[in-house]
């Protein structure tokens, strides 16, 4: 297996279209792939989670970083339950950024497959972004996903969801936590 990076971009609810950050860092990053779906509007907890299986099976190298955005980190810590503890020697990282809290009152009719959210820490490093104005999920829970999953977190001043909406096109601050994320993972292998 090959010891470069893979970098798997696991987009939310209705994918990320063409303007969105995970687009363009799919663009500019060597050795990125993106989970696919039948139905981004439709979304649907085992076909995503397996989605993602598929992706990490097919993965060349020995060394993966997840980079999730909204149901795609929910996504991912249901991957983790079920997968998790097999793959965790690959897995270098998750970067989870604006996760959607799927139990909140008033969530998507469409998003409510994906609850409960996954309790247990992930078996990986990973840091978890929120927002103190995002509509799908509120710091507060941002920090209680942290909690659960043993992330790191970061939340960010007023950056609503983190997405093209918000003015989140290539956010180069956000390849920043990226790098923050190789850090964290690189002190927790060597100690």
């Amino acid at each position: 297996m090959s010891t470069t990076i893979d970098y798997i971009i696991v987009p939310g609810w209705n994918g990320s279209g063409s303007q969105h950050w995970q687009s363009h860092w799919h663009s500019i990053m060597p050795h990125s792939r993106r989970m696919e779906v039948s139905n981004w509007a439709l979304p649907n907890r085992e076909e995503w989670v397996a989605a993602l299986q598929h992706q990490i099976d097919a993965s060349p190298s020995s060394r993966i970083v997840l980079v999730a955005h909204s149901l795609g980190c929910v996504t991912v810590a249901h991957w983790a339950q079920r997968y998790g503890q097999s793959n965790a020697h690959r897995l270098h990282g998750a970067l989870l950024v604006a996760p959607a809290d799927v139990e909140r009152p008033q969530a998507p009719l469409p998003l409510s497959g994906f609850a409960p959210i996954p309790r247990q820490a992930l078996p990986f490093a990973s840091l978890v972004i929120g927002s103190t104005n995002d509509h799908a999920a509120s710091a507060d829970r941002a920090r209680t996903f942290a909690k659960w999953w043993g992330s790191d977190v970061e939340i960010l001043p007023q950056a609503g969801h983190i997405n093209s909406d918000s003015g989140h096109n290539q956010w180069v601050e956000g390849l920043g936590f990226l790098a923050r994320l190789a850090q964290q993972t690189r002190r927790a292998r060597s100690a």
